[in-house]
């Protein structure tokens, strides 16, 4: 048997004279779209690597009109790479072909303030440097923005800022940009979804994207509330600074990952500072997930990313966007809290939780149970849930409906059978206020038996919802909903990275979508109260503009090292899950434009890091645009050595019986006062021996380089909690900086 060879070229060329449509594999008919990263071209100009894209396609697909058909994007400014639409058998003959460093299949990512500045003492009046200000861009993720807002005015601001490259896309939907918004434009292609039924171009119709933006780095709008709820001024972290959108998330469909990638390069390209992405990361590896491959570029260009950590709490090992070079943020609540009054017919008040914007007509309205207006005994089950074709229309006109929680949408079902309103009784989601469509609160199960019992023992219950009202309550404290550590990514890296408020956020809105969203809603408003970690986002994304204004020539580990050891300690009674919960603690923004001293990195340290946890120099080729790097010469000797993080955390297995020992080797650089000294300071719990040494660090320059060696001894009982947590602080008669030392008991089940 003859076996001939034949290279990529005369493939090629091969192709140009016998051009057909290639035939796919019998049963295999169904196409996906496919990322693909190739060996980095350096030098390359931009048109010669988009024909080296059609090339490698052509020969895969024997056609060129066929390649350029496939071709969805091809990545060019920032990484050498494209994305296609492939059967699985192309893919996987794409993957083994020379310079190809790795194919992974497109996924769909989720989309997961007048007080809450105030809330972490970044104060309308703080200090600021706003001629740096004005020059720090923003780049948002997101599902688009709302131009004619108030929180995007340019009062008072000149051009963009000299390095600025990007653009913004005009289309009849959206009035275009202005010296505040400088760029804005969308990812996706007609083909992808050509039934989507929105308008192809930068323009929010979701929220999301113009919450997110406003918060970040919105304008100063006085008076701002939601029908007299948050009442105050709103504004962003760094009111000054421009922002760029890059709208990648799609009603219909999501946030697809070529399309994250393309933005990526975009932002890059263009010149932002800071990347905040309120949008859903997977568990997947770093190597296969576009957020984590495109902040590693964005990283190794200076600019740092502020992602979500998901809002799939309070289970254990949820965390998301969990690379070590991503910055992740938990949600957290201030104490601003909103609380509906209900009046029982008997005179009993309760307050209920959630955004009740109606004041009753009249007072008071019959009030029932669902399971009472349930169509027939065998829709009462699903009527006790107020579950939608399960009641009865004449049962629910005109009265006040006590249901149990099983979806959201609850208040649109009794409207829509023409009830007044919903008294919905849950255990869960009580800390993440809900906005209703029709006069709606929520309680727990306590006070909704205390409910149950009056309707049922009275021959004519009635009550009436009341319209919320701002309450005071304890703070801060971690939202049930953000998502906890353990890393399902790395067993030595600590995530989330810290928490900042996530809960009730008051943020600019879109006009083309209800309060609610759900059908029959007719509330509109422009600002509108949102939860979620997506909130607490640009909190953090706002906070590293602010220290970059300050530090313009930081690198994005400094940042977040900054940012890290200067926030404020939270208390592990009120959250069980401790550092899992909430990382490093609350952010403090003023305090992290002087942090004494910063865990500085660069990409070659986070290569080190992916080598110590498994991965190989093929495997996260596309993050450096090579195959060359042998692991063998940078694994450390320990894990915990493997990376210059601020904080420190340690595996104990169940089968190690509550005894290790870990080594931790940090390295801290001195951005303080030239001659400074700085004391070790322990905290250890019980079952916990920490020593450091030295115990002392003196410095006699700025950027001078000072490295340490921590030791934990763990000697934990069975009975020890999962997170056991303690810390070292570095002292200075002018700086205090902490770092959270972790050890996770990991228990069998």
């Amino acid at each position: 048997m003859k076996i001939l060879f034949i290279n990529v070229l005369q493939i090629y060329s091969l192709a140009l004279i016998f051009c057909t449509n290639s035939i796919p594999v019998i049963g295999e008919l169904q196409k996906e779209f496919y990322i693909v990263f190739l060996e980095d071209h350096l030098g390359d100009q931009d048109l010669l690597l988009q024909q080296r894209h059609i090339n490698i396609l052509t020969s895969l697909k024997g056609c060129e009109d066929d390649a350029r058909e496939s071709l969805v994007y091809s990545y060019t400014k920032s990484f050498n790479a494209f994305a296609a639409e492939l059967h699985e058998h192309e893919a996987n003959r794409l993957s083994g072909m020379d310079g190809v460093l790795s194919v992974f299949q497109n996924k769909y990512h989720q989309l997961h303030t007048t007080e809450s500045w105030d809330f972490i003492g970044l104060a309308q009046n703080t200090k600021r440097r706003l001629k740096m200000e004005r020059d720090i861009i923003v780049g948002v993720l997101d599902t688009g923005i709302t131009p004619e807002s108030e929180s995007f005015s340019d009062h008072g601001l000149g051009p963009p800022p000299v390095k600025w490259k990007g653009s913004c896309l005009k289309s009849a939907n959206f009035s275009g940009c202005n010296n505040k918004l400088i760029g804005a434009q969308y990812f996706k292609l007609d083909k992808v979804t050509p039934e989507a039924p929105e308008v192809l171009s930068p323009l929010d119709v979701d929220g999301h994207g113009t919450h997110t933006s406003s918060t970040v780095a919105g304008a100063l709008v006085p008076n701002a509330s939601l029908s007299g709820l948050a009442k105050g001024t709103a504004r962003g972290a760094v009111p000054s600074a421009r922002i760029a959108m890059y709208k990648v998330c799609w009603q219909n469909y999501g946030c697809s990952d070529m399309d994250v990638l393309a933005a990526f390069e975009a932002a890059i390209h263009d010149g932002v500072d800071v990347v905040s992405i309120s949008i859903g990361g997977f568990a997947d590896g770093y190597d296969t997930n576009s957020i984590a491959v495109g902040s590693f570029h964005a990283m190794r260009k200076g600019i740092i990313t502020v992602a979500s950590a998901g809002n799939y709490g309070p289970s254990l090992g949820s965390v998301g966007n969990h690379a070590p070079w991503i910055f992740t943020v938990a949600a957290s609540g201030i104490s601003r809290q909103f609380n509906s009054k209900v009046v029982l017919g008997n005179g009993q008040t309760i307050l209920g939780v959630g955004v009740n914007l109606f004041q009753p007509k009249q007072k008071p309205y019959p009030l029932t149970i669902g399971a009472d207006a349930a169509k027939n005994r065998a829709s009462k089950d699903s009527a006790e849930y107020c579950i939608e074709d399960s009641m009865d229309a004449n049962k629910v006109k005109g009265k006040v409906v006590h249901c149990k929680l099983s979806s959201w949408g609850v208040d649109s079902v009794i409207k829509s059978l023409g009830g007044i309103g919903t008294i919905i009784e849950s255990e869960e989601f009580l800390d993440t206020p809900m906005i209703y469509m029709a006069p709606s609160t929520m309680v727990n199960s306590t006070t909704g038996k205390i409910i149950s019992k009056y309707i049922t023992s009275t021959k004519t219950p009635s009550g009436v919802i009341y319209k919320s009202a701002e309450t005071r309550i304890p703070a801060p404290f971690i939202a049930s909903f953000s998502s906890r550590g353990p890393n399902p990514g790395a067993k030595h890296l600590l995530k989330p990275d810290i928490a900042a408020p996530g809960i009730d956020i008051l943020a600019a809105y879109t006009p083309l979508k209800s309060l609610t969203g759900l059908k029959g809603d007719t509330q509109h408003s422009k600002f509108t109260l949102m939860s979620g970690t997506s909130m607490a986002c640009p909190h953090v994304g706002g906070a590293a503009a602010y220290v970059k204004s300050f530090h313009p020539d930081w690198s994005p580990a400094a940042i977040k090292s900054a940012i890290m050891t200067t926030a404020t300690p939270m208390n592990s009674k009120i959250n069980d899950e401790a550092e899992f919960a909430y990382g490093a603690g609350q952010l403090n923004p003023r305090r992290a434009t002087s942090p004494g001293l910063i865990y500085d990195m660069d990409d070659m340290a986070y290569i080190q890091f992916l080598c110590h946890e498994g991965y190989t120099g093929a495997s996260f080729g596309q993050l450096i645009g090579t195959k060359s790097i042998n692991c063998s010469n940078l694994i450390p000797a320990s894990g915990e050595d493997a990376i210059n993080y601020p904080t420190m955390q340690l595996i104990l297995e169940s089968s190690e019986k509550g005894q290790r020992t870990g080594v931790f080797r940090r390295t801290v650089t001195n951005v303080g006062p030239a001659m400074a000294v700085y004391n070790a300071s322990i905290t250890a719990p019980k079952g916990l021996e920490i020593s450091v040494a030295p115990t002392s660090l003196s410095f006699t320059r700025v950027s001078q380089k000072k490295s340490f060696k921590v030791v934990v001894k763990t000697k934990l009982t069975s009975s020890a909690k999962i997170v056991v947590s303690g810390s070292l602080i570095w002292k200075s008669p002018r700086h205090v900086v902490r770092s959270p030392i972790v050890v996770y008991n990991v228990q069998e089940n």
